[in-house]
């Protein structure tokens, strides 16, 4: 019987895949996985039993990656999940910016008592007159499962669009429209576009990506929408690019307290995942990564550890080893098998920088003293027997 742990809530549709063979605990220190999505975990002392971490979305700047690869606990994230939900905010955040709605609706509410406002307004209405989305240059940085749904669908409302990603995924460049440009830089992007959203991780050379310096290569009235990372975006120079009107409007899922208030920032309570489908679909998704690697060992879209999969367990015993990325450690563990003359009929190893994984399927039970004797050579971080 394997326990999970909920720190934030979770769909049940995610949940209802944990079948008889999964209980519900609240007593975090014999779970053997965390389901979470927003809860802070940085400060957290984990049990020796947790084995797994899923993140039901998409970041996870509130998990410690490298403390939980060193105690061999493996984390995923959901990517693409919530991808269309985040997408259909990104255009209706270009729709807003576009054309002043939200002025047009508190104007109207500021008359909701006059009886005369069907009048008034044809008078009035001319203040809140925008641009269309057609024809215009939009840019998207990083061609990720939301990027290339905001690329595609921005093509479709008659946008000219530019691309620019150097670390495209193959399955993200056979999804991508052939309408859009490759950029080949992205300064390229920068003094093209009218629009620009950014949709890539919170990583050490994006963060402030988009600063004074990218800005001052941009048009005057741009553009800028950020549903990524509020970190990605330099919150000072933003504020001066929006006073000084050289960006016209900067659309964000993301509320901090230099930017909410300041003239031409449309400021959005972090919705982007907020939907049901969104919610549901991170919360299947994150189950069967938990259900498949506790079962079967397999790894599919971890953040620490590379992936890897075995298909499903045979009636023989599977033994899976977290590791370092180190010389002569393959050796190591098939000579420990070797020593007590069990045969490994099936076996893979996968690497990812300084971490790896190694899994086999062999012909013989394991006693406990083996399973110790594989968690004993130097660099193994996790021995699990299936």
């Amino acid at each position: 019987m394997y326990k999970y742990h909920c720190l934030n809530p979770i769909s049940p549709m995610g949940l209802e895949q944990l079948d008889e063979n999964y209980a519900n605990t609240e007593n975090i220190e014999e779970a053997d996985a965390i389901l979470v999505r927003s809860a802070k975990m940085h400060e957290m002392e984990f049990g020796r039993n947790l084995k797994v971490i899923a993140r039901a979305g998409a970041g996870v700047n509130n998990i410690p990656l490298d403390r939980c690869a060193e105690e061999g606990i493996v984390v995923f994230n959901t990517p693409g999940a919530n991808a269309n939900g985040v997408k259909e905010l990104v255009i209706a955040g270009m729709l807003l910016a576009a054309r002043d709605i939200i002025g047009g609706i508190n104007w109207v509410q500021e008359y909701e008592e006059d009886g005369d406002i069907a009048k008034i307004t044809e008078k009035k209405k001319k203040a809140f007159a925008g641009t269309e989305l057609q024809g215009k240059k939009l840019g998207v940085i990083g061609l990720g499962a939301i990027g290339v749904l905001v690329a595609n669908a921005a093509v479709h409302l008659g946008m000219e669009v530019y691309g620019y990603d150097p670390y495209v995924s193959v399955d993200s460049a056979w999804r991508l429209s052939r309408s859009i440009h490759h950029a080949a830089t992205v300064d390229e992007l920068y003094k093209e576009c009218d629009y620009i959203t950014v949709h890539v991780p919170a990583l050490d050379d994006t963060k402030g990506m988009i600063d004074k310096n990218a800005i001052s290569l941009m048009k005057k009235g741009v553009v800028i929408l950020n549903f990524a990372r509020d970190v990605l975006v330099n919150q000072e120079d933003i504020v001066d690019a929006l006073v000084s009107e050289k960006v016209r409007c900067y659309v964000t899922d993301f509320p901090t307290k230099e930017i909410v208030g300041v003239k031409g920032a449309i400021v959005i309570p972090h919705l982007g995942a907020s939907t049901e489908e969104s919610e549901d679909n991170c919360a299947k998704m994150a189950a069967a990564e938990v259900k498949d690697f506790l079962e079967n060992g397999n790894i599919t879209h971890s953040v620490n550890f590379p992936d890897c999969n075995m298909g499903e367990k045979t009636e023989g015993p599977r033994v899976t080893i977290l590791h370092k990325n180190i010389p002569n450690m393959l050796r190591q563990v098939t000579g420990v098998m070797a020593e007590r003359n069990i045969n490994i009929s099936l076996m893979t190893n996968k690497s990812r920088k300084e971490y790896a994984y190694t899994m086999m399927d062999v012909d013989a039970e394991i006693p406990s003293e083996v399973e110790e004797q594989l968690a004993a050579v130097e660099g193994v971080l996790r021995v699990r027997v299936l």
